[in-house]
């Protein structure tokens, strides 16, 4: 089994095409970026403390069998957000952000994904 520095180019690992869209309206509006990796710049609308959003990645490139790998990437204050990826279907994948700073924040953050491809069989 080839690692995933050997494996065919275009299986959404190892290098990959990347992109970057930004969030209209609010911190839970919806973004598209057809990229197996890339940058979404959130809305700088307010996040309480101890409050999550959840918003919805558009991506013609995941499949439901891949896992995303999603991260706070810069932006903001180090450590005062929680990212996760919490779901995943055909065409999209959801993003998590949670507030963990001990105050509210309104902050246009910077997260990084990259997707893995995956297989049921």
């Amino acid at each position: 089994m080839p690692s995933q520095f050997e494996a065919t180019a275009g299986l959404a690992i190892g290098t990959t095409s990347g992109g970057t869209v930004t969030q209209a309206t609010n911190k839970a509006t919806g973004v598209t970026l057809n990229t197996e990796s890339g940058q979404i710049t959130m809305n700088a609308a307010a996040l309480g403390d101890g409050a999550y959003v959840t918003f919805a990645v558009t991506n013609d490139r995941v499949s439901a069998t891949d896992v995303v790998n999603v991260g706070h990437g810069s932006g903001g204050t180090a450590g005062g957000y929680v990212v996760v990826n919490s779901a995943v279907a055909a065409g999209s994948f959801k993003v998590t952000v949670g507030n963990v700073s001990g105050g509210s924040l309104s902050q246009a953050i910077v997260v990084n994904f990259a997707v893995q491809k995956g297989a049921s069989s």
